[in-house]
C-alpha cells in the first residue's frame, strides 16, 4: 500500500547530513510555479495566501531564491523539512535507515509546489498551500494546474510497488488535488476521533498528528494488508469496528484535553 500525507506550513531547516537525497519528479513544474509566484507583489502574496506582510516578504524572498540548481545548504529532504502537526506524529527523524528506504517507496507527501514528494526528495524552503488560487497558464488555481498529474503519478508509483491501495492520511485540501476520475487505486481514509462525555468528534490538531502517526505505523510495521490497519494503536487510539467501513476505518480515544502546540 501507499500512504499519502499533507505538507506543513512550518519548516525545520536545521542541518541534515544525508547523501541520499533524490530529485522530485515534478521539479520542472515546481520551478515554473516558483517563477509565477515570484512575479507577484507583496500585496499579491498576502492576498494569495492570507498572510502577514512579514510572511509575504519571507516567501517573496524564498521564491526569488528558488533555483533549478540549488546549493546543498538550500535543500532538505521533504520528510525532515516539514515540521507541522502531522510531522510530530510521523517523527521521520527517528526512522532507521531501513525505515527510510521503505518510506521512500511507500510514503508520499502531496504538495502545492511539488505535486507529489517522496520522503528523501530534496525541497527548497517554500510556502504555497494547495488551496491557493495562483493563476497560471493551466488555470486559476493549483487544482487546475495539477489536473490529473498527481493521480497519474500515484497510479504509477503504486504499480511500481505492486499495490492498488492508497491510504489517505492527507487533509481534504490536499487530497482534493487528486483527480479521483484518473486515480485507479482503492482509497482508504482513516478517521481519528476524540471522545468526551460520550460524544466523539474530530479535533484538528490531534487528527493531523494521528495521520502522521498512522503513516509512521505503516512504515515501521511494513503494512501491506488493509486489514492490518486495525492494529494501529499509537497515541492511545483504538479501532472501532462497529463504526468503521472498508473505506473509512475509525479510531478513537478518550479526549486528552486542549491541544498543546
Amino acid at each position: 500500500m501507499l500512504v499519502c500525507i499533507s505538507p506543513a506550513k512550518k519548516l525545520d531547516w536545521s542541518p541534515v547530513d544525508r547523501a541520499d537525497l533524490t530529485r522530485p519528479d515534478f521539479g520542472k513544474e515546481a520551478l515554473s510555479l516558483a517563477k509565477t509566484a515570484r512575479g507577484l507583489t507583496l500585496q499579491g502574496l498576502q492576498d494569495l495566501m492570507h498572510i502577514s506582510p512579514d510572511l509575504a516578504r519571507l516567501n517573496r524572498d524564498r521564491f526569488k531564491a528558488y533555483s533549478d540548481a540549488p546549493a546543498a545548504d538550500a535543500v532538505r529532504p521533504a520528510a525532515l523539512a516539514f515540521a507541522g502537526d502531522t510531522y510530530q506524529g510521523l517523527e521521520a527523524a527517528t526512522f532507521s535507515d531501513d525505515d527510510m528506504r521503505y518510506a521512500q517507496d511507500r510514503l508520499r507527501i502531496l504538495s502545492g509546489l511539488y505535486g507529489v514528494l517522496r520522503p528523501l526528495d530534496q525541497i527548497q524552503a517554500y510556502r504555497l498551500e494547495m488551496g491557493s488560487r495562483l493563476k497560471t497558464r493551466r488555470g486559476k488555481s493549483l487544482y487546475e494546474y495539477w489536473g490529473a498529474d498527481i493521480a497519474k503519478a500515484l497510479n504509477a508509483q503504486a504499480a511500481a510497488q505492486d499495490t492498488d491501495v492508497l491510504v489517505n492520511c492527507a487533509s481534504q485540501e490536499y487530497f482534493g488535488a487528486v483527480d479521483l476520475k484518473a486515480l485507479k487505486l482503492r482509497v482508504i481514509t482513516p478517521q481519528f476521533l476524540e471522545v468526551k462525555d460520550g460524544t466523539a468528534k474530530t479535533v484538528s490538531f490531534f487528527a493531523k498528528k494521528a495521520r502522521g502517526a498512522m503513516a509512521r505505523f505503516m512504515v515501521q510495521n511494513r503494512v501491506q494488508d488493509p486489514a492490518a490497519l486495525a492494529d494501529f494503536d499509537l497515541g492511545g487510539y483504538e479501532y472501532q469496528p462497529d463504526q468503521s467501513t472498508l473505506q473509512s476505518p475509525v479510531f478513537s480515544r478518550p479526549y486528552a484535553g486542549p491541544a498543546k502546540a
